[in-house]
């Protein structure tokens, strides 16, 4: 293998039957650079296409697709339109004939599986959602998420999304202080934890760190603890609650609300290099159209897929997985421990076990199982995997070959993507309908027009530089939650109306 190999070709498959050809087949295009190229040249063109391609659904469909009176920081998208996420990704799955699918499967550390349908998925968020609404919480209100990997996150997200409140989730490793940080940011109403996640076959106690944190912020005025395997919760005041008895009484049916495009959905913190947690704000629209782009074209979910990040609900990964594969009716899993516990090849029985055919994870886990040695892989029939992803970090090119050939039997293309939690998707992205080389993050992803600059603002090729976009897209923040100066500084201080 040489620098700039082509290590992978798009099969007939691919070329014929993914997301991506048929939408080219749609709009009259050919060749993916043209597609690439129309989808960051003519923005309006593109987002108000593929809105319709991906059948999202609206209350009210959008006046306009954008409005840059204000400038590029601060665009605003779908104009007049109204729209929820939990309308496209539940409401009209539980209602259709996906209701009996599969929407979610859960592996805990221990081996335990759980799986719930689009059916049972709204019955358990709208009796949340109900519970939130009789404590008065509504738009204009938060609730933060700092729970283990378990099928309650899930549902506490959506419950959010379906009366309007800004979901905020926070990895539960954290410790209080960060935790308090970022309640105390956003004013948080209400807390959902629990008494403590499963690491490594271990208690991982989450609710000391919760109290500890929510005594420091006064707008938390409840607390929702869920209990990790069942057994009775120790109350500290009259805040706290257990979950059964949160939701006890409550109806498994609950209106979703129509919502403005540009409703807050997500607060995403992110601390970056200078500390203080930014807080980064996300849309309905936004979401739903960035992160279902991303499933849909790019990692090209079908039907017969199951679809698996190796992820946290703290991590932006976490909401993009779920928002994404549910919008389109898929079916997806998450996984509660380490991909090494109890041994070296527990992702690799977890892929087996459930017969995933999309495998999302970082480099950095990948090197931590090249460590074990290839047997642990090699035990194992991975022939039902179609498409692998990554993304968090560059990779090395041995890391990276030894995804692709050892466990993706490099027939599979491997959709590196970057971007950030600021943007809550992809900058750059290869299609699975162009050749691959080790390593590559392939070029612009759809609907971005980046570019790499030099220290004067001029493009440069073959050397360093810094990775710029140059037309903003629905799901880029909206400014940092009560911060605006410093958005403008992180973002466009540097060249004008230039991310």
């Amino acid at each position: 293998m040489t620098a700039g190999e082509i290590i992978w070709q798009p099969s007939e498959d691919f070329l014929q039957n993914s997301n991506v050809s048929r939408l080219m087949r749609r709009v009259g295009i050919d060749d993916p650079k043209e597609l690439i190229r129309r989808s960051t040249s003519d923005t309006e063109w593109f987002w108000e296409t593929i809105m319709d391609d991906m059948e999202i659904e609206w209350y009210r469909k959008f006046d306009r697709v954008m409005d840059m009176s204000e400038g590029f920081p601060w665009t605003k998208w779908f104009i007049g339109g109204e729209i929820n996420i939990v309308q496209n990704c539940l409401d009209r799955h539980a209602a259709g004939d996906r209701r009996d699918r599969t929407a979610l499967i859960w592996e805990g550390d221990d081996g335990e599986v759980r799986s719930f349908t689009y059916g049972e998925v709204s019955f358990e968020v709208s009796r949340l959602a109900n519970a939130m609404s009789a404590q008065g919480l509504g738009p204009g209100d938060s609730a933060g998420i700092y729970m283990p990997m378990v099928p309650e996150t899930v549902f506490a997200l959506f419950a959010c999304f379906k009366i309007g409140v800004a979901a905020i989730p926070i990895f539960s490793a954290f410790g209080s202080g960060a935790l308090a940080a970022r309640l105390r940011d956003a004013d948080t109403r209400l807390l959902f934890t629990a008494d403590y996640g499963i690491r490594r076959g271990k208690i991982a106690p989450i609710k000391p760190r919760a109290e500890e944190a929510v005594d420091e912020v006064d707008s938390v005025k409840r607390i929702v603890i869920l209990s990790r395997e069942g057994k009775p919760v120790s109350l500290r005041d009259d805040r706290e609650v257990a979950w059964e008895n949160f939701v006890s009484g409550q109806s498994g049916e609950c209106r979703t609300v129509p919502l403005p495009a540009e409703s807050t959905s997500l607060i995403l913190h992110t601390s970056g290099t200078t500390g203080k947690p930014k807080g980064t704000v996300h849309t309905h629209a936004g979401c739903l159209a960035e992160m279902t782009n991303n499933v849909f074209y790019a990692c090209d979910l079908r039907d017969s897929d199951l679809f698996f990040w190796f992820t946290d609900i703290g991590w932006m990964m976490g909401p993009w997985e779920m928002i994404g594969v549910q919008c389109l009716g898929g079916t997806y899993l998450i996984y509660e421990g380490v991909p090494n516990h109890p041994e070296p090849d527990r992702l690799w029985k977890t892929l087996v076990r459930h017969g995933v055919t999309t495998l999302g994870i970082s480099p950095t886990a990948i090197r931590l199982l090249i460590g074990a040695g290839d047997k642990w892989v090699d035990r194992h029939d991975l022939s039902t995997l179609r498409v692998l992803g990554s993304t968090g970090e560059p990779w090395d090119p041995e890391s990276f070959m030894w995804y692709f050939g050892k466990v993706g039997g490099g027939r599979c293309p491997v959709i590196n993507c970057s971007g950030g939690t600021e943007l809550a998707g992809c900058l750059l992205s290869p299609l699975p309908v162009q050749p691959m080389k080790t390593c590559s993050l392939g070029g612009p992803a759809l609907g971005k027009d980046v570019d790499v600059y030099d220290d004067d603002g001029h493009p440069v090729r073959g050397g360093i530089g810094h990775l710029v976009c140059k037309n903003p897209c629905p799901s880029m923040t909206k400014g940092f939650l009560n911060d605006p100066d410093r958005y403008l500084d992180t973002y466009f201080s540097r060249w004008p109306d230039v991310w």
